[in-house]
């Protein structure tokens, strides 16, 4: 029988699937799973309406907690959002943006400026490209819809930028194509990428890029972690070793199921192909979770929000999470 039961927030992932199913049950808890497709909902329900005790968590959300000495929620090393983010930059054509330097001086449209992904891919503008951040105009807003990209709001930020609001009526997608705006960074990608003729990535074969950028660096950029309610944790320490164990789990009967090898579970024509990849490149495991495996990561994210003013300090990747046995990956 079970000594707790716990509700938890998550994406609906080939990752957390076992979770889903009863396939992996993490030991002494009842895992009450809500699965929420929009990562913007979930993070909203979470921090904003009191929803769940452990959730999956914007990584930015926690590290700017951290270094504010907030300390509503405590993190695990477990990542179910992992992504490469440069074909998540999409250009007006008629802007004259061809390189990655061309982006200066110029109006970008981000759904948050806060957002994983974007904190990502103005990284590599800067350190990749040689892109003066400087220079950039930012329009935040909804890509696909007019409105805010979730409940937060312009960013507190301790180094000033040029940044407003989209207005109220009018989309990110709705002002790359009339030219009121240059590019988009984030996601999601503008849904007139390949409808409109102007509308293009600035790396048009960003597979290419992303490898290389992978080869370069060994970083697999972490967009989410796992976030539990400190309160709850206090009450329970055991639950973050006993969550870490089946998050490991149930990532290893995924790989499994995805590597089953008489009918392809997903409808990908060369999935065997891109397993073949997964194991030259990643050595079998593309998603592995903890600290250790993930250092070169969290270090580098910490250095990009550093460097754009999301927080006055640098920290170690340790002082993100509560401890485990990093045994299980």
């Amino acid at each position: 029988m079970a000594d707790l039961t716990l509700t938890l927030g998550c994406g609906p992932t080939d990752r957390t699937e076992a979770l889903e199913n009863g396939e992996v049950q993490p030991d002494k808890i009842d895992l009450d799973i809500t699965t929420v497709r929009f990562p913007r909902d979930l993070f909203d329900r979470f921090i904003f309406k009191g929803e769940f005790d452990a959730s999956e968590y914007g990584f930015f959300h926690l590290i700017e907690d951290i270094a504010a000495g907030k300390d509503e929620f405590v993190g695990l090393p477990i990542f179910p959002s992992k992504a490469f983010r440069h074909r998540c930059v999409v250009v007006n054509r008629r802007s004259g943006i061809e390189t990655p330097k061309d982006l200066e001086g110029k109006t970008i449209g981000t759904p948050l400026w806060s957002q994983t992904a974007a904190i990502w891919i103005r990284g590599h503008l800067q350190h990749d490209y040689g892109v003066d951040l400087s220079t950039l105009r930012w329009v935040q807003g909804a890509v696909e819809r007019s409105g805010r990209h979730g409940t937060p709001g312009l960013p507190n930020l301790l180094t000033p930028i040029d940044i407003r609001d989209a207005p109220p009526d009018r989309s990110l997608n709705d002002m790359l194509v009339a030219g009121e705006i240059d590019a988009v960074m984030g996601l999601p990608i503008p849904q007139a990428f390949g409808a409109h003729p102007d509308i293009a990535r600035l790396f048009p074969d960003s597979r290419a890029v992303e490898r290389d950028y992978y080869q370069r660096t060994g970083i697999h950029p972490i967009m989410h972690c796992i976030a539990i309610r400190r309160s709850v944790y206090e009450q329970n320490p055991w639950i973050a070793q006993s969550l870490y164990d089946a998050f490991c789990e149930a990532k290893r009967w995924g790989l499994e199921m995805m590597r089953f090898a008489y009918v392809q579970r997903y409808m990908l024509p060369w999935l065997h192909g891109d397993l073949d990849e997964i194991d030259e490149l990643f050595d079998g495991d593309p998603w592995p979770y903890g600290i250790n495996a993930n250092r070169a990561a969290i270090e580098v994210l910490i250095c990009f929000m550093a460097e754009q003013g999301m927080i006055a300090r640098a920290m170690a990747p340790e002082d993100l999470f509560v401890p485990v046995d990093e045994t299980r990956k």
